[in-house]
This record gives C-alpha cells, structure tokens and sequence, in this order.
C-alpha cells in the first residue's frame, strides 16, 4: 500500500444534500420545507427549552439562595510557596504577580497555612488564615496587612 492509494471506508463521504437548485433537483422553490409555516422561516422553530407551551422546568422549580454581589474573591498562596523567595526579603502582592505566583488579583491576595516555611520572610498581603500567620512568625518573620 502506498500513500497515494488510500481511499476512505466505502460509504463514509457523504456528498451533502443541495437544496434549493432549482425544480429539476427534486428540490427546489422550497428546498424540502414545504409550505409557510414556523418551519418554513429562517430561524424558525422552537428553543430549546421550548416544552409545547407548558411552563418551563426553570420556571417551575423553586428558587433558593442568593448572591453576594459584595463578596471579596481573594487569589489564594500556600505558605510552602513563598519559600521560592530570598530570606529575609519583602513579599508584596506585586512580587507575587511578577513571579508567577498570582496569576489575577481578583480581590487581593489571602496566605494559607499549608505548608511549611523555612526561612524568615516579610509577608505583605490582604489576608491570612490564623495558622498562615502562626508559622510565619513562627519561622522569624513578620505579617503586614494591607
């Protein structure tokens, strides 16, 4: 077998159906439509959500909840993660970005207290969890709300 003579499985191209040629196709003037009708439009047709004129399923079902359109969203860092910085330096939010380490500020930043950190750092962020901030200072260095 050589490349120039593959063929495709009998039966799966498929020429596609054309309509709207002319009456000698079979299927002309209203390319297999019929006659008016919603059908018959462009666009025409139902939704689909559309249940026959009975009220919808989304309408039907109880509404529960809301949303806090205040909510503050914060991007996340574990503590393990701020050991790719220098001892003794100055993590900023900005710092944070520039390294790769947030990819959006949404909010701002919150340091969760997964991991363990293995030298003294200044941390600068919007937020930390009790533990997050325990073992930051547990390690020598210090916590700074923004």
């Amino acid at each position: 077998m050589r490349i120039h003579e593959i063929k495709p499985a009998p039966g799966s191209k498929i020429s596609p159906k054309r309509v709207g040629r002319g009456i000698g196709s079979g299927l002309g003037k209203t390319a297999g439509k019929g006659e008016k009708g919603q059908k018959a439009r462009s666009g025409g047709g139902k939704g689909p959500h559309f249940e026959g004129g009975q009220t919808p399923l989304q309408r039907r079902l109880p509404k529960r909840g809301f949303t806090n359109v205040f909510q503050k969203v914060y991007a996340e860092v574990n503590i393990e993660d701020l050991n790719r910085f220098a001892p003794d330096s100055v993590v900023t939010p900005e710092l944070m970005r520039e390294s790769g380490l947030v990819k959006k500020m949404y909010d701002g930043v919150k340091i969760l207290g997964n991991g363990e950190l293995k030298h003294a750092l200044t941390v600068r962020a919007h937020g930390f969890s009790k533990s997050a901030a325990a073992k930051i200072e547990k390690a020598g260095g210090k916590v700074e709300v923004i």
